[in-house]
């Protein structure tokens, strides 16, 4: 087994499947055994978890070089919440670096701007479901 947690913590992207059904990859911040999507009018994905709230997220790497093969799968119903900036900056810092000055302007603008004006919110979702597996092989 490997340690899920560390796995999760890595700048990876998951997929997110909705009623559709859509999917969707994203960024996303594993913390306190939940899934954290930032998202916002920009995107579909708040309105589709409003109208049916049960998703589906997968996190996986695959390096045939390395054998390297993990996988994490969960399924559970997920909430619109409203945007906290310290979970932003702790889900944009994952991705694109400490240094928030270097960022695109739109993600520094996530943090700045009033995210009841911008519509930013948070799907959360805590598996009901979850399943991680290592599939490494030898090469």
């Amino acid at each position: 087994m490997f340690d899920v947690d560390e796995f999760l913590a890595g700048p990876l992207t998951a997929r997110v499947a909705t009623a559709g059904p859509t999917v969707r990859p994203t960024w996303y911040l594993w913390e306190k055994r939940a899934f954290w999507i930032l998202t916002g009018p920009w995107a579909r994905l708040a309105g589709l978890v409003r109208e049916s709230p049960s998703i589906a997220v997968t996190v996986d790497v695959c390096d045939v070089g390395t054998g390297l093969v993990r996988q994490v799968l969960a399924r559970g119903e997920a909430e619109v919440l409203p945007f906290d900036v310290p979970r932003g900056r702790r889900l944009l810092s994952r991705y694109l670096g400490r240094d928030e000055h270097k960022w695109d302007a739109r993600f520094r603008s996530y943090l700045h701007d009033d995210p009841e004006v911008k519509g930013t919110v948070w799907v959360r979702m805590v598996p009901k479901r979850f399943v991680a597996e290592d599939l490494g092989y030898r090469v």
